[in-house]
């Protein structure tokens, strides 16, 4: 596996030209493609079309699950996105926690933020604010918000216990998240977790579902509950480049999104 700073970096520079690039109406394949393969990893994205507040252009297909519908939000929370992209949970974040309400979305890539900065102009949204930061250092103060949210982000972080304890850190005694993740069971081919540029790409920035979860148990978080979980089927270029022998296969390993729900503590 590369460096924790290299890993960013390679992360950051691939979700700042997804960004960029849906400003040109290039296409796009969820959670990343590498440059020189154009690999689609769409298969991890959820249908958002039929959800109330859906606005199409914050949708860059670059998320793992539906986070908003087990976040049980209300009128008036203050709602925080860690990962935001281009705007799309925040916004049917907004149509949950109303005109009373707050929603906040904190994303590392500078693009991205600008893009979603404009989609909450286009929508007249003023109680939607995105703030550039990373989520191992959340620029917010704690017990700021009752809900955190996160689609397919958290599996790019190299540090995991932080950004957990940072998402803790933030959340209201009482206040609970509901993240969508990639983690895996099984064994991973060695030569699959090294590829930094599918790291980018959601799959080789898979961890251990029960190591996940002890992670988010540690850091003091209560009733923890997978909500939701999907098999991902691997597809086969990259299955034939980074695991040529198939051991992946063979194991019974898998590749799963899942919906997280987890509680603070009162």
């Amino acid at each position: 596996m590369k460096e924790a700073d290299e890993l960013k970096k390679i992360v950051k520079e691939k979700y700042s030209d997804i960004a960029i690039q849906s400003d040109k109406n290039s296409s796009n394949c969820g959670c990343g493609c590498t440059p020189a393969q154009d690999l689609d990893y769409s298969i991890l994205s959820e249908d958002y079309s039929q959800l109330k507040g859906y606005f199409p252009e914050a949708d860059l297909g670059l998320g793992c699950g539906l986070p908003t519908m087990y976040a049980f939000i209300r009128p008036g929370d203050t709602v925080v996105d860690l990962g935001s992209g281009a705007g799309n949970d925040c916004f049917i974040a907004r149509r949950e926690t109303g005109d009373i309400g707050r929603v906040i979305g904190v994303d590392m890539a500078g693009p991205m933020i600008n893009k979603a900065r404009e989609n909450a102009e286009i929508l007249g949204y003023r109680n939607v604010e995105f703030l550039l930061g990373e989520i191992e250092q959340i620029p917010l103060p704690a017990d700021s918000a009752d809900i955190v949210v996160s689609n397919c982000v958290f599996n790019l972080v190299p540090d995991k216990a932080k950004a957990f304890s940072e998402t803790y850190r933030i959340l209201r005694p009482g206040g609970h998240f509901s993240i969508s993740d990639v983690v895996s069971e099984g064994r991973i081919p060695e030569k699959l977790l090294r590829e930094a540029e599918l790291y980018a790409g959601c799959i080789s920035g898979a961890m251990e579902e029960t190591e996940y979860l002890e992670i988010i148990r540690s850091n003091g978080f209560i009733d923890i509950q997978v909500m939701k979980k999907n098999k991902t089927e691997v597809p086969s270029d990259i299955l034939e480049e980074f695991d040529s022998t198939g051991e992946f296969l063979k194991s019974g390993a898998g590749i799963f999104s899942i919906t997280v729900f987890a509680k603070k503590p009162r």
